[in-house]
Protein backbone atom coordinates (compact mmCIF):
# COMPACT_ATOMS: atom_id res chain seq x y z
CA UNK A 1 0.00 0.00 0.00
CA UNK A 2 2.97 2.34 0.97
CA UNK A 3 4.70 1.50 -1.77
CA UNK A 4 1.92 1.77 -4.35
CA UNK A 5 1.02 5.16 -3.95
CA UNK A 6 5.06 5.99 -4.46
CA UNK A 7 4.95 4.75 -7.93
CA UNK A 8 2.21 6.58 -9.46
CA UNK A 9 3.67 10.30 -9.10
CA UNK A 10 2.72 11.10 -12.60
CA UNK A 11 -0.99 10.18 -11.93
CA UNK A 12 -2.09 14.01 -12.65
CA UNK A 13 -0.25 14.18 -16.17
CA UNK A 14 -3.19 11.64 -17.06
CA UNK A 15 -5.93 14.99 -15.71
CA UNK A 16 -4.50 17.31 -18.48
CA UNK A 17 -4.02 21.28 -17.36
CA UNK A 18 -0.84 21.03 -15.53
CA UNK A 19 1.74 20.50 -18.27
CA UNK A 20 -0.02 22.92 -20.52
CA UNK A 21 0.53 25.89 -18.08
CA UNK A 22 3.90 25.73 -16.95
CA UNK A 23 5.95 23.35 -18.59
CA UNK A 24 4.19 23.44 -21.86
CA UNK A 25 7.45 22.07 -23.30
CA UNK A 26 7.87 19.27 -20.85
CA UNK A 27 7.55 16.30 -23.32
CA UNK A 28 11.67 16.26 -23.47
CA UNK A 29 11.54 14.66 -19.79
CA UNK A 30 8.54 13.18 -19.39
CA UNK A 31 6.71 10.67 -21.96
CA UNK A 32 3.24 11.44 -21.81
CA UNK A 33 2.30 8.97 -24.31
CA UNK A 34 -1.27 8.19 -22.13
CA UNK A 35 -3.51 5.81 -23.00
CA UNK A 36 -4.12 7.31 -27.09
CA UNK A 37 -4.18 10.60 -25.98
CA UNK A 38 -4.49 13.31 -28.06
CA UNK A 39 -2.07 12.89 -30.16
CA UNK A 40 -3.26 9.75 -31.21
CA UNK A 41 -0.51 8.61 -33.31
CA UNK A 42 1.75 10.70 -32.34
CA UNK A 43 3.10 9.02 -29.56
CA UNK A 44 4.97 6.58 -31.74
CA UNK A 45 7.06 9.61 -33.16
CA UNK A 46 7.55 12.20 -31.34
CA UNK A 47 6.68 12.64 -27.52
CA UNK A 48 4.44 14.78 -25.50
CA UNK A 49 6.34 18.50 -26.48
CA UNK A 50 8.43 17.65 -29.24
CA UNK A 51 5.96 18.61 -31.88
CA UNK A 52 6.27 22.04 -30.78
CA UNK A 53 10.39 22.14 -31.55
CA UNK A 54 9.41 20.62 -35.23
CA UNK A 55 6.72 23.41 -35.59
CA UNK A 56 8.43 26.07 -34.70
CA UNK A 57 11.87 25.17 -36.34
CA UNK A 58 9.75 24.48 -39.87
CA UNK A 59 8.54 28.56 -39.10
CA UNK A 60 11.81 29.93 -38.48
CA UNK A 61 12.73 28.68 -41.93
CA UNK A 62 9.60 29.68 -43.32
CA UNK A 63 6.93 31.58 -42.42
CA UNK A 64 3.79 29.17 -42.98
CA UNK A 65 -0.10 28.59 -43.27
CA UNK A 66 -0.73 25.51 -40.86
CA UNK A 67 -1.63 23.31 -44.27
CA UNK A 68 1.94 23.90 -45.12
CA UNK A 69 3.23 22.70 -42.13
CA UNK A 70 1.64 19.37 -42.03
CA UNK A 71 2.68 18.90 -45.23
CA UNK A 72 6.39 20.02 -44.45
CA UNK A 73 6.30 17.44 -41.74
CA UNK A 74 5.16 14.52 -43.87
CA UNK A 75 7.89 15.57 -46.38
CA UNK A 76 10.83 15.51 -43.73
CA UNK A 77 9.31 12.35 -41.96
CA UNK A 78 9.48 10.80 -45.92
CA UNK A 79 5.36 10.18 -45.72
CA UNK A 80 6.50 8.02 -42.57
CA UNK A 81 4.60 10.21 -40.02
CA UNK A 82 2.05 12.92 -41.21
CA UNK A 83 0.68 15.20 -38.37
CA UNK A 84 -3.22 15.24 -38.59
CA UNK A 85 -4.27 18.74 -38.48
CA UNK A 86 -6.26 18.17 -34.91
CA UNK A 87 -2.66 18.11 -33.63
CA UNK A 88 -0.49 21.01 -35.66
CA UNK A 89 -3.18 23.54 -35.44
CA UNK A 90 -3.24 23.19 -31.02
CA UNK A 91 -0.01 22.98 -31.68
CA UNK A 92 0.34 26.48 -33.54
CA UNK A 93 -2.11 28.28 -30.74
CA UNK A 94 -0.04 27.26 -27.78
CA UNK A 95 2.97 28.59 -29.55
CA UNK A 96 1.05 31.66 -30.54
CA UNK A 97 -0.06 31.87 -26.70
CA UNK A 98 3.72 31.94 -25.74
CA UNK A 99 4.86 34.75 -27.83
CA UNK A 100 6.85 32.13 -29.80
CA UNK A 101 4.82 32.92 -33.29
CA UNK A 102 2.54 35.48 -34.85
CA UNK A 103 0.00 35.22 -36.66
CA UNK A 104 -1.12 36.81 -39.42
CA UNK A 105 -4.36 37.06 -41.68
CA UNK A 106 -3.63 36.12 -45.44
CA UNK A 107 -6.77 35.76 -46.52
CA UNK A 108 -9.29 33.14 -47.22
CA UNK A 109 -9.27 32.76 -43.59
CA UNK A 110 -5.71 31.50 -43.58
CA UNK A 111 -3.60 32.24 -41.06
CA UNK A 112 0.50 32.61 -41.73
CA UNK A 113 2.77 32.37 -38.55
CA UNK A 114 6.17 33.78 -38.50
CA UNK A 115 8.38 33.21 -35.43
CA UNK A 116 9.28 35.99 -33.41
CA UNK A 117 12.66 37.10 -31.55
CA UNK A 118 11.30 35.13 -28.21
CA UNK A 119 10.44 32.05 -30.47
CA UNK A 120 13.88 32.30 -32.13
CA UNK A 121 15.74 32.74 -28.31
CA UNK A 122 13.80 29.43 -27.62
CA UNK A 123 14.96 27.51 -30.58
CA UNK A 124 18.67 28.25 -30.05
CA UNK A 125 18.33 27.10 -26.15
CA UNK A 126 17.04 24.07 -27.23
CA UNK A 127 19.48 23.41 -30.59
CA UNK A 128 20.11 19.93 -29.58
CA UNK A 129 17.20 18.74 -28.89
CA UNK A 130 15.80 20.36 -32.40
CA UNK A 131 18.56 18.71 -34.12
CA UNK A 132 17.67 15.30 -32.95
CA UNK A 133 14.47 15.49 -33.85
CA UNK A 134 14.88 16.10 -37.00
CA UNK A 135 17.84 13.65 -37.29
CA UNK A 136 15.39 10.95 -36.57
CA UNK A 137 12.53 12.14 -38.77
CA UNK A 138 15.32 11.82 -41.52
CA UNK A 139 16.53 8.01 -40.66
CA UNK A 140 12.15 7.63 -40.57
CA UNK A 141 12.32 8.86 -44.32
CA UNK A 142 14.93 6.93 -45.43
CA UNK A 143 13.88 3.93 -43.93
CA UNK A 144 10.47 4.13 -44.94
CA UNK A 145 10.87 5.59 -48.48
CA UNK A 146 10.13 2.55 -50.25
CA UNK A 147 6.78 1.93 -48.49
CA UNK A 148 6.32 5.44 -47.98
CA UNK A 149 2.55 6.38 -47.51
CA UNK A 150 2.43 9.52 -49.59
CA UNK A 151 4.23 7.72 -52.52
CA UNK A 152 1.78 4.18 -52.57
CA UNK A 153 -0.97 6.82 -52.34
CA UNK A 154 0.14 8.61 -55.27
CA UNK A 155 0.61 5.53 -57.22
CA UNK A 156 -2.79 4.36 -56.79
CA UNK A 157 -4.12 7.81 -57.36
CA UNK A 158 -2.23 7.43 -60.78
CA UNK A 159 -3.48 3.85 -61.34
CA UNK A 160 -7.25 4.75 -60.66
CA UNK A 161 -7.23 8.34 -62.74
CA UNK A 162 -5.85 5.96 -65.24
CA UNK A 163 -8.46 3.09 -65.37
CA UNK A 164 -11.60 5.69 -65.33
CA UNK A 165 -9.70 7.46 -68.29
CA UNK A 166 -8.91 3.80 -69.87
CA UNK A 167 -13.12 2.62 -69.21
CA UNK A 168 -14.71 5.81 -69.51
CA UNK A 169 -15.35 5.71 -73.48
CA UNK A 170 -13.42 5.83 -76.69
CA UNK A 171 -10.13 7.86 -76.20
CA UNK A 172 -8.92 10.03 -79.03
CA UNK A 173 -5.52 9.94 -80.76
CA UNK A 174 -4.92 13.24 -79.42
CA UNK A 175 -5.76 12.13 -75.70
CA UNK A 176 -4.06 8.80 -76.01
CA UNK A 177 -0.86 10.47 -77.06
CA UNK A 178 -1.51 12.95 -73.97
CA UNK A 179 -1.98 10.44 -71.38
CA UNK A 180 1.52 8.65 -72.67
CA UNK A 181 3.25 11.53 -72.78
CA UNK A 182 2.34 12.13 -69.32
CA UNK A 183 3.45 9.39 -68.31
CA UNK A 184 6.43 9.13 -69.42
CA UNK A 185 7.16 12.62 -68.57
CA UNK A 186 6.16 11.22 -64.88
CA UNK A 187 8.47 8.58 -65.58
CA UNK A 188 11.39 10.77 -66.46
CA UNK A 189 11.15 13.36 -63.55
CA UNK A 190 11.21 10.32 -61.18
CA UNK A 191 14.61 9.25 -62.57
CA UNK A 192 15.48 12.57 -62.28
CA UNK A 193 15.22 13.08 -58.48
Amino acid sequence: MFGRHHHHRGRWDGHGGEHHGRHPFGGMHGHHHGPRGRGGRMGRFFDHGDLRFVVLKLIAEKPSHGYELIKAIETAAGGAYSPSPGVVYPTLTLLEELGYVVASDAGGGKKLYTITPEGEAFLASNEQPVRSLFERMAEAASASAAFSPQILRARENLKTALRLKLHGGQLSAEQIAAIAKALDDAAAAIETI
